[in-house]
This record gives C-alpha cells, structure tokens and sequence, in this order.
C-alpha cells in the first residue's frame, strides 16, 4: 500500500493561504468555507486530515520569534508596503493579503523541511557565496542634449507632446520640456524603478537595470520604443497604428495587450504575455504568434524561440512590490533580489548553492533584512550581514 506521506496530495493544501489561515487564525467564516469544501468534496477528506496533522507538528517554535518582536516584524511589514505604496502610487496587497503573505512563508518553511527529508544530498565544494552592497547610481532622463538626475525612483507621464511630468520620492514634482520630435531616453539603474506613461497614453513599468527610448510623440503609423532590460507593458489599443518594441535580438509586434519582456544580459531574453496578441520576428526567423499565458524564450545561438504555457503571475509580481517562485533555483531568485536591491553576488563561484530551490513570495520591502530572512524561510539557505557584505550559505553547513 502506497504511503499517504510519501504521496504528498496533502502539501498542496499547505500552499493555500486560506488554509493557513483558517490553522493559525480560525474565524466563523473559514470554518464554513472549509467544512463545506470538505463536504464537496469527500475524497480530499484524507489529506486535509493529513495536512492538519502535519501543520500541527511543525516546530514553529525553533523558526518563530517571541510575539511582542513578531507584532513588531509585522508592524514594520506593513509600515514598509505602505511607504512602498506611496513611493510608487501603484496598487499593492491590502493588510490582510500582507499577513497572508507572511503565513505563506511559515507554510513553505514546513514545506521546504518535508521536501528535504526526501532529497538527495547535495554537493558542497564551497561554503557560501558572497554579496555586495553598491553605490547607488542616479536615473537619468535624456532628451536632446539635455540630462536630467533623480536619486529616487520616479514616475513619468507625457503631457502633450512638448511637457513630461516626473513625480520623483526625493523631489518636489516637476516639469521638462522637450522636443516635438525628440527621441528620449529613461535609464534606471540597479535598485530603482519608474513608471512612464507614454503619449498614446500605453503605460510601461521599467525594472531595474533597464533602459527605454522612446519619442515624444509617435507617428501616423506606428509606434516604437526601444528596450534594454526588463519592462511590463499596457498597450493602449491604437486603430491603425501597430506598436513595435525593438530589442538586441529580435522585435516584438503588438496587437493590443499586456505582457513582459525581459532582455538582461546574462539571462534567457524572454516575453510571456498576458493578455491580447504579440508576434516576435527575429532575423531571418519567421514570425512566431503568442496567446495568454505563453512564454517565448529567446536563444541567441540559434535564433528561435522556444514556446511554453506558464503562470504569469511569477513573471509581473515584480511591479506590485513582490517577488514570486516556485521551485526557482536560489541562484535565479539571487539574481532579482540583485538587480531590484543593486547587490553583486559572486553566482558564478556559487556552487555551494547548486540544486536548491525556493518556494514562496518575497515582498519588496525597503528592509534588506526582511528580504534576506524571507528568501532564508523559502530556501534551505542562511545568511549573514557584516558592514556592506552578505554571506550566503546552506542550512546546517557553517
């Protein structure tokens, strides 16, 4: 008879939010929402019980921190979103969507314990991997022979096609002129972000480490932009007037729709759409069509893209202050945390890190500390801080 732990049908349910919180925080509500699932759904029965069961062995305590420091982990968690919020003026979780984020980590804690009693072990030629904090570098705006600094980050919008409005963290709001025709130029380096509405009213998200021309005003029959980087993108629906985003290796055409494109060096350049109709013509290639909920991987070797279904959400939770993995190579998650946060991890010398993943969410938040901790709960990883430094390592191995 097969094992009901090995079967591991149960873990699922400790990946729902709602089930966390109905263990942890029990309201009238989630017991009927609960009781009336089981009631429907009579197979799940078992590995609910299971779950139960195994939520209730947890050793939170060997993880958890007393609870007058816990309130005031959360207190700062919720005081960061909302100075997150009010930097970025873009929508973000409401309190209790933060709270279930936090339950969320405890559960892939207990997840990520189960899974490891059954992995392999892993090979240890290095004991830890090192990150460095670096000097913070200004965005810049270029238009003309002009440039324009901002030492936060910044959201710009086009106000005819002479005036762009920049709203910056560090700055009174202001106004720049430019050019009918000029070509203009957004730089954000490593640890900022901008939001740029553009003329035809088509609204960008420009990640970290990433740059985007584009005119101020676009023409009669198409319009262009130019990227390096990463960005998410709202097109706004134009008749008559294709919008094309040019990238180092191939082009992207729009038919209306929202989707992410990611070209940083280093890293697969890929597109996943969210919604509408993208095309993706590389040299010499032909043209390639998306639907919603498909991700184009770019090879520079060959020239093709290689198609697949994926869950969107872990691509764009970037732009609303979090980060989504699921089963990600820590490596990868290390690579984000130091574009967003502008760290320098030595990952090529990061063996000792090789075959661990993460599960889980990571919220954005101003505190390094809190991101760290975070990725420590979803990965079988520690961390410590001396003066600009960040040492890496696996659990259990230093």
């Amino acid at each position: 008879m097969r094992n009901e732990i090995d079967n591991n049908d149960f873990v699922r349910f400790l990946k729902e939010e709602t089930f966390i919180e109905w263990k942890l925080f029990p309201t009238d509500e989630l017991d009927m929402y609960w009781n009336d699932y089981i009631k429907n759904h009579p197979e799940d029965r078992k590995n609910i019980l299971l779950a139960e069961q195994h939520f209730q062995s947890v050793n939170i305590s060997s993880h958890a921190i007393p609870n007058a420091m816990r309130q005031e982990a959360i207190k700062r968690l919720k005081q960061s979103l909302l100075a997150y919020k009010r930097k970025r003026r873009i929508r973000l979780f409401s309190y209790t969507a933060a709270a279930c984020v936090s339950l969320l980590v405890i559960s892939v804690l207990y997840i990520q314990k189960v899974a490891n009693q059954s992995e392999r072990v892993l090979t240890n030629s290095g004991n830890y991997i090192v990150g460095n904090e670096l000097e913070s570098e200004d965005i810049l705006f270029v238009t003309g022979d002009r440039t324009t600094t901002f030492q936060g980050n910044v959201d710009m919008e086009m106000k005819g096609n002479q005036t762009i409005q920049i709203k910056s963290e560090h700055a009174e709001d202001t106004e720049i002129s430019i050019g009918q025709h000029a070509t203009n130029k957004l730089i954000v380096p490593y640890g900022k972000r901008s939001e740029i509405l553009l003329s035809d009213g088509t609204h960008v998200w420009l990640n970290s480490g990433s740059s985007l021309e584009f005119p101020s005003t676009f023409s009669e029959m198409k319009r262009e932009v130019i990227l390096s980087g990463e960005m998410y993108i709202e097109v706004a629906p134009v008749k008559n007037q294709s919008f094309i985003v040019h990238t180092p290796g191939y082009d992207v055409k729009v038919y209306g729709t929202k989707f992410n494109i990611s070209t940083y060096s280093g890293s697969p350049s890929n597109v996943v759409l969210v919604e509408g109709i993208v095309s993706l013509k590389a040299a010499e290639k032909q043209e390639l069509f998306l639907s919603p909920k498909e991700q184009a991987i770019y090879s520079e070797i060959s020239g093709s893209f290689n198609k697949r279904e994926v869950d969107v959400q872990s691509f764009i939770s970037w732009k609303e202050g979090y980060l989504t993995f699921s089963d990600s190579p820590v490596s990868e998650a290390l690579k984000q945390i130091e574009r967003y946060y502008n760290l320098s991890f030595n990952l090529d010398d990061g063996v000792s890190l090789q075959g661990l993943t993460c599960t889980g969410k990571i919220i954005l938040s101003d505190n390094l500390d809190n991101v760290m901790t975070a990725l420590s709960l979803i990965s079988a990883t520690e961390y410590k801080r001396k003066d600009k430094l960040i040492y890496i390592y696996k659990k259990g191995t230093i």
